[in-house]
């Protein structure tokens, strides 16, 4: 008949169409998910599968975009178009990916983007641009994407922060353009979690900039040209991760500015100009458990002896260690500040004479049998409290035991107890673990993983809600190079399963998952922070010195300008100067130029209680810049 003869003429013209067979150059063993990596064409391949959910077209040599160039792919949910050479997208060129959720624009040449180049793409969530020439965006490039979550701009030659009116956001990256101010108000993300701005050239953040962002968990104001600490942090209480590195105008870290971060648990101040760190720092971050202090010249004196001591009772990681070197004394000097003992500092060493005692004899429980099995011996543990735990109040050393343990010795096992998975170490032969954990994300470690494989082109990530009724699997792809990845936008006080596995496979047993619970939403406490007598004895002392001092220098100028003045008026009248006043000036200037009189005690011989009296090795004349650092996966 007529219509078999038309379905035949079809068969025989378009078999790839309807068959769905897979691109030359491509691998396509995941039905849904085409995989192009490093294929050369300078076009999008033709002849896709119309339910393909997933196109990985990365490294391709690809030129431009044409208009078909997504006709037909009406499923799409990711497209990953990076590391090609696009230079511009015409209008509408997208608007046929009507479902599309992640795009990936990185690492080509796209110099403006425009109010009609992302036109259609209402459930974007992800869009990347990071590492391109984008020198101009149209103010209203940005409007119709209201679901998007992540939006990466650095990298690129923007001159000022794009209007973005995106109540959704979750996390903000411009870092590494030319940006020396961003205005108040310049962002009306009130829900952002991340905000990058690094190597800008920022002077200084108004503090009215972040009035809004009362959900931020994670500031980067790193490489930029601050000459102090920003006074806006006094009132983001809710960040767990700050980075002030690379300012080397910084040379004082004020308590004042730090002590209503009791969340931070990563702290980086490596490569400012500071030479001491306070005391009180210790009371400050009670959840911190990373800290990079590198590139700093500290003075190793007895008033930097608490630092080493803390950061090994508190269990807090002193990242890039070898990095972390004195200046000063000169018998410090180069050595690794986590190398020395209390003695090195100059301490005074004290003795305590204790009243003759009754001997007593104190019966010792005995040694618990020794076990075989893999799992390890509960050990006290002196780390600072982790999230939902405090230490018990008027202790001086807080000890806690781990999880599930109890006890003076940490030798009772409490039964039906199950360790958070935010806090529990991975099994030595699982590749995946949950590092931190909060209301509506988790970091996810892929460390251990990408060390286990050999040529691995890269990640892919999957998450599922185990608590909602919808738990269809979320897919991501991530470079390979990465070595953890933070997934956001999740629910509070729920439980998730997140699973990663080479990209281009198909899903199979090899797949490692892991299991987390994200926190419930609840209110912060903060606890009230005491500063010691002695900081504040100081701050009284040397005011009051530094005013006797000029009030010194005054008076003696005073009364030079006076007794010059009469020199000159019995000269006049021809009378010689009394040879006492003469004396008296002869004096004033054997003595030294008057200016010597107001030059301050350096402040390491005040510190030391002037037991030394030795020059710092480095004085204030540290230069302003700092290596920049290699460009670094934006993941």
């Amino acid at each position: 008949t007529m219509n078999q003869l038309i379905l035949c003429t079809l068969l025989l013209l378009a078999p790839r169409e309807l068959a769905g067979a897979c691109p030359a150059g491509c691998q396509c063993q995941d039905p849904k998910t085409i995989l192009c990596a490093a294929r050369r064409g300078q076009t999008v391949p033709r002849g896709l599968p119309p339910n393909t959910l997933s196109l990985y077209v990365f490294e391709n040599g690809i030129t431009m975009l044409s208009e078909d160039s997504f006709v037909g792919l009406p499923a799409l949910q990711l497209l990953d178009l990076s590391q090609n050479k696009i230079t511009s997208i015409q209008k509408n060129i997208f608007q046929p990916l009507t479902e599309l959720v992640n795009l990936d624009l990185s690492s080509n040449q796209l110099q403006e983007i425009t109010n009609e180049t992302f036109h259609g793409l209402r459930l974007l969530e992800r869009l990347y641009l990071q590492r391109n020439r984008i020198q101009h965006i149209h103010a209203a490039a940005f409007d119709t994407l209201e679901n998007l979550l992540e939006l990466k701009l650095q990298n690129n030659q923007l001159w000022a922060v794009p209007p973005l009116d995106l109540p959704n956001l979750l996390l903000l990256d411009i870092s590494w353009n030319k940006i020396p101010t961003i205005a108040p108000g310049a962002f009306h993300a009130v829900n952002i979690e991340s905000l990058k701005i690094a190597g800008l050239g920022l002077t200084s953040l108004n503090e009215e900039l972040f009035q809004a962002q009362n959900n931020l968990h994670e500031l980067d104001v790193s490489d930029n040209l601050l000459e102090r600490v920003p006074a806006v942090l006094r009132r983001l209480g809710s960040l767990t991760k700050l980075s002030l590195a690379g300012n080397a105008r910084i040379s004082q870290l004020p308590a004042e500015d730090f002590h209503n971060l009791h969340n931070l648990q990563e702290l980086d101040i490596s490569n400012l100009n500071i030479n001491t760190i306070p005391r009180d720092f210790s009371s400050f971050f009670p959840r911190l458990r990373a800290m990079t202090a590198a590139g700093n010249p500290f003075n190793c004196i007895c008033q930097m002896s608490w630092l080493v001591q803390w950061v090994n009772a508190s269990g807090v990681v002193l990242r890039r260690p070898e990095e972390t070197r004195c200046h000063f004394p000169p018998k410090n000097s180069g050595k690794l500040l986590h190398h020395l003992q209390y003695a090195d500092f100059g301490c005074p060493t004290t003795t305590t004479t204790t009243p003759p005692t009754t001997p007593r004899t104190t019966t010792l429980p005995p040694p618990a049998p020794f076990s075989t099995s893999s799992r390890p011996a509960p050990q006290p543990s002196t780390a600072t409290p982790t999230l939902g735990t405090r230490a018990p109040q008027g202790s001086s050393t807080p000890c806690l035991c781990p999880v599930g343990f109890a006890g003076v010795y940490c030798e009772v096992e409490v039964r039906g107890t199950t360790p958070s998975p935010a806090t529990q170490a991975p099994p030595p032969g699982r590749r995946i673990s949950i590092a931190q954990v909060s209301s509506t994300s988790l970091k996810v470690d892929l460390l251990n993983y990408v060390q286990s494989k050999a040529q691995l082109k890269g990640i892919r990530l999957s998450y599922r809600n185990l608590s909602g009724p919808d738990k269809r699997p979320v897919m991501l792809r991530l470079p390979a190079s990465l070595s953890e990845y933070t997934v956001r936008a999740l629910k509070p006080n729920c439980t998730y399963r997140v699973c990663i596995g080479p990209l281009g496979e198909k899903v199979s047993k090899e797949e490692h998952c892991a299991e987390a619970q994200t926190l419930p939403v609840s209110h912060q406490q903060h606890s009230p922070v005491t500063q010691s007598k002695d900081s504040n004895l100081t701050l009284m002392i040397v005011p009051a010195l530094a005013a006797v001092l000029l009030l010194v220098v005054l008076v003696t100028a005073g009364m030079y300008y006076r007794r010059h003045r009469r020199a000159k008026a019995h000269a006049g009248t021809g009378v010689d100067a009394s040879p006492l006043e003469l004396e008296g000036v002869k004096a004033c200037l054997e003595n030294g130029d008057l200016s010597s009189h107001g030059r301050k005690v350096p402040e390491a011989a005040m510190l030391s209680g002037g037991s030394e009296c030795e020059v710092p090795l480095m004085q204030s004349h540290y230069p302003s810049n700092n290596n920049t650092p290699g460009l670094k996966p934006s993941y």
